[in-house]
């Protein structure tokens, strides 16, 4: 273990202060390694922070002698997002294989190009994360990039430092290389997920939709602090590029960058042939569950560098590596009840109640059946066995019902022609699969707007989140949105796990929402096909709400991108009288009513402005609000469909309809990594 000394009072010279700093930096980076890499502390907590303490007191007494590189500035500095970088040598894409008689394939391959030579196989976890570069010199780190498009990233260094799994500075070794890139996954263990899932939903927050979108989100946020507190680690899976020593082979370069300090993946394995490969990956197919962090798949890559030169690469992936994708994950459970939840808008939706089975890491025990007709297409029943899947590795769904176990005793279950939650009769229409509740006063569906005018994307209270909502509805402290205004931290005291300082955060949110533009107060009222990218659209054209709600079906209709479906919605929700009184109120309490100085003004002489564009996969380095925001505040419009008028769509993984639609007009296509382009210059 290192030992440092300290001295209090006195007189010290700057070479004296300037050895004490170096080494407590020495010995936080030992203890950092042994705690974040090893597994192995050797000092408590407290001893850890005592250190670190007295670092950040003397870099503060001394900023002049604060090092990049030193461990207090794993939080400092602003992101620059945006800014793009060219990798030392292009991130590849892998092709993908589904079954064992691929890889078989993909070695008859290998040895045709390499006749008469032994080939060793390298097999890895294909972690399902946000790939980075990390680039060293002189061995600190000095930039990290998302992979962007394989040639060009983004710089992420100031959010990548606050990762304690990513060395500032490397361990020395012999001979160390003056520069060197790794490649990397930056990634979240499940079991932290789920708690970070649970924390947004307490602040209403929409939870991340599985762990490759939170790491790319928390990677990518502008506040590198909110980055520091997100559970984020990282395996480091090949080196890239490096000035110094040779390396023969992919294992060596592990077992280096195992020795620098870079944290890698144990269960990495040597194999002489293709079975080899094959059994491990059968073996890990069948033990994925008991992996603590998302792999979709293993990654197969030949071990010998001078033979992955020779095999070389197509102009998307390596001839010399392939992934073997796991299968779908399913398990078989059995429905014990059949539960009908309202939502905000009314809509009535089914959710299976299920025996708790464990899926994809996870402990699953609801399922949503979206309608009345999924129930009977499916004909699911009460007391069914049912094949289960999570889609995406997140979502919980049912592909199948195994009528060969049902037994005579399965129920039948429609929805109801009451509201479960008012008994006011629902609403059923040809029109649409939804069977709907109508009454305004339904106490479900207030809820549930209130959560949804709370939430980021509208009003952006935070801290109101569903359980405090819950009490405030169910207390008679709120009958509509417009009470929340109307609040006193009196009111709040007397709830469950509201103190004073929480009472006085939340105040201060609800103060602040009063100047969340007007956009944002539209698209918070909850109105029926009406979501933020419509909201913007029709301020867009009518500067206010009040304009809006003077405005005909026709007047409506006459936007780009808004048919007569919506149109009818908005002018119906205008002309409720309740629904009057409601925005009289909202304006009183001084709510954003018109653009003003938040004007949509749209800029000109770029690539963006005053072109169409149209959305269709998923993205994996932004999301896809972040996408359209950024169009929009580039001058152009995003649509939800795709017609002759569209003039870009951008094409994410497994893109549907919407693409072959543009292919068939001679739509232009764009890849994310083309858009980020075209948003950076």
């Amino acid at each position: 273990m290192f030992k440092a000394s300290f001295t209090r009072g006195g007189n010290m010279t700057d070479s004296t202060i300037q050895d004490q700093i170096e080494a407590l930096q020495t010995q936080i980076r030992y203890h950092e390694r042994k705690y974040y890499i090893d597994d192995q502390p050797e000092i408590s907590d407290q001893e850890f922070d005592r250190l670190m303490k007295a670092l950040e007191s003397l870099e503060s007494a001394h900023p002049d002698l604060i090092t990049p590189d030193s461990p207090t500035r794993r939080v400092s500095g602003e992101a620059v997002l945006g800014t793009r970088v060219r990798h030392r040598g292009p991130m590849l894409s892998l092709d993908n294989t589904y079954r064992p008689e691929e890889l078989y394939d993909f070695d008859q391959r290998v040895q045709k190009a390499l006749p008469e030579q032994a080939v060793e196989y390298v097999t890895e976890f294909k972690i399902d994360g946000l790939g980075v570069s990390l680039l060293y010199e002189e061995g600190k780190l000095v930039r990290g990039t998302t992979r962007g498009d394989g040639v060009y990233g983004e710089d992420v260094t100031t959010n990548l430092r606050t990762i304690r799994t990513i060395p500032l500075r490397l361990t020395p070794i012999q001979p160390m290389p003056a520069v060197l890139e790794v490649r990397g996954e930056v990634f979240i263990p499940r079991e932290r997920l789920d708690q970070v899932n649970r924390q947004r939903i307490e602040n209403g927050e929409a939870p991340f939709a599985n762990a490759r979108n939170a790491a790319a989100g928390s990677v990518r946020l502008l506040d590198a602090s909110i980055t520091a507190s997100r559970p984020l680690d990282i395996f480091i899976y090949t080196l890239s590029y490096v000035e110094g020593p040779d390396i023969n082979n992919h294992t060596e370069a592990l077992t280096r960058l195992a020795a620098m300090g870079f944290k890698v993946n144990p269960h990495t394995e040597m194999h002489a042939s293709i079975e080899g490969v094959i059994a491990y990956a059968q073996r890990w197919t069948a033990q994925r569950q008991s992996i603590p962090y998302d792999v979709d798949g293993i990654v197969v890559k030949v071990n010998s560098l001078r033979q992955q030169e020779e095999l070389g690469a197509t102009a998307k992936s390596p001839r010399w590596a392939i992934s073997y994708k796991f299968p779908a994950r399913q398990v078989t459970t059995q429905i014990e009840a059949i539960e009908v939840q309202v939502g905000r808008t009314g809509v009535l939706t089914p959710v299976a109640i299920l025996s708790p089975v464990r899926l994809a890491g996870a402990t699953i025990t609801h399922a949503t059946l979206h309608n009345e007709q999924e129930l009977i297409r499916k004909d699911i029943r009460v007391g069914d066995t049912v094949v289960l899947e999570r889609s995406g590795d997140v979502i919980p769904k049912i592909v199948a019902v195994l009528t060969e176990k049902r037994s005579g005793s399965a129920e039948v279950v429609r929805l109801p022609d009451q509201c479960p939650a008012c008994q006011a009769p629902v609403q059923r229409s040809a029109e649409e699969a939804a069977v709907r509740c109508v009454n305004l006063a339904c106490p479900a569906q207030l809820k549930r707007r209130i959560e949804h005018f709370a939430s980021r994307n509208a009003m952006n209270i935070d801290g109101l989140g569903p359980a405090l909502v819950e009490q405030l509805v169910e207390s008679g402290r709120i009958r509509d949105v417009a009470d929340l205004y109307s609040l006193e931290p009196t009111d709040l005291a007397t709830l469950d796990r509201m103190g004073d300082k929480s009472a006085q955060n939340l105040m201060k949110a609800i103060e602040g929402s009063r100047e969340a533009p007007v956009t944002k107060v539209l698209f918070g009222l909850g109105i029926l096909h009406v979501g933020s990218n419509i909201a913007e659209l029709l301020i867009e054209h009518f500067s206010s709400i009040d304009a809006l709600a003077a405005a005909s079906s026709e007047d409506i209709e006459s936007i780009y991108g808004i048919g007569p479906r919506v149109a009818e919605s908005i002018v119906s929700f205008f002309q409720q009288p309740t629904n009057q009184m409601l925005l009289k109120r909202l304006k009183t309490a001084g709510l954003q009513w018109s653009t003003g100085t938040d004007s949509l003004s749209v800029p000109s002489g770029n690539f963006f402005a005053g072109k169409t564009f149209v959305l269709t996969g998923a993205l994996s380095v932004m999301t896809r609000s972040d996408a359209i925001e950024k169009i929009k505040e580039r001058g152009g419009k995003v649509s939800s469909s795709v017609s002759r008028k569209t003039d870009f769509v951008i094409a994410g993984d497994s893109p549907g309809s919407k693409y072959d639609r543009a292919i068939q007009l001679g739509i232009s296509i764009l890849t994310e990594e083309a858009l980020i382009e075209k948003l950076s210059s």
